[in-house]
C-alpha cells in the first residue's frame, strides 16, 4: 500500500563541471525509489533534465524535474505550505531512531541532500536532521538508504507504467523485455 504522503528531493548547490554524475545518479535513485520530483539548486543543468527524461521514456514511470533559484526561500515556502523537511546529514540523528516518526507523519516530505558546504539555515529549517551513519559518504547512498527505510523496502517492487524496456528477474544472465513499437 502506498503511503499517504509524497516525497520530493532537493539537491543543493549543483556544479555541472564537478557533480554531473553524482547528481544524475542521485536523480536516478530518487526516481527508482519512489520520489515524485527532483529539484536542483545551484547551476541549472538541462543535461540532467534531458537524461532523466530519457530514462523515464525508456524505463517508464514519471518524475518531475525543476531548477530552484533560491532553495532557502523554496524550503521556507514548503514548510509554510504544510510539508516537512528531512535534511540528510552525517551530523543528524541516526535514521533508525527517527524513521518511525517520519514515516507516521502524513505530511509531504522534502528530502534535502547537500552540496559542498551546507548553509546552517537548512539544519534550522529541517524538521529532522537525519544521519545515515556519522561518517563521510555519498549522498547517493544516503538517499537510497533513507528511502529504503522510509518505504520499508516496498520501493524495490515498484512497477513503472510506460517505457519500452523491462527487466525480467533471472537467476543467471540478463533477461530484458522490449516493447515493440507500432
Amino acid at each position: 500500500m502506498p503511503p499517504n504522503y509524497r516525497v520530493y528531493i532537493l539537491k543543493l548547490d549543483h556544479r555541472p563541471e564537478r557533480d554531473k554524475r553524482v547528481t544524475m545518479h542521485t536523480a536516478l535513485v530518487a526516481r527508482a525509489f519512489g520520489s515524485q520530483s527532483f529539484y536542483l539548486s545551484g547551476i541549472c543543468d538541462n543535461n540532467i533534465k534531458s537524461n532523466l527524461s530519457g530514462v523515464t521514456q525508456q524505463w517508464g514511470g514519471e518524475i518531475e524535474f525543476s531548477c530552484i533559484n533560491n532553495p532557502v526561500k523554496f524550503s521556507k515556502k514548503w514548510k509554510e505550505g504544510g510539508g516537512e523537511i528531512i535534511h540528510l546529514t552525517m551530523y543528524g540523528l541516526q535514521v533508525d531512531d527517527v524513521i518511525d516518526d517520519i514515516r507516521s507523519s502524513l505530511k509531504d516530505k522534502l528530502v534535502i541532500i547537500g552540496g559542498p558546504k551546507v548553509d546552517p539555515i537548512y539544519y534550522e529549517l529541517a524538521d529532522y536532521n537525519v544521519a545515515i551513519g556519522n561518517q563521510p559518504h555519498s549522498e547517493i547512498a544516503a538517499l537510497a538508504i533513507f528511502l529504503d527505510r522510509l518505504f520499508k523496502g516496498r520501493e524495490l517492487y515498484l512497477e513503472f507504467s510506460g517505457g519500452t524496456v523491462r527487466i525480467i528477474p533471472s537467476p543467471r544472465g540478463k533477461r530484458v523485455e522490449r516493447k515493440k513499437e507500432h
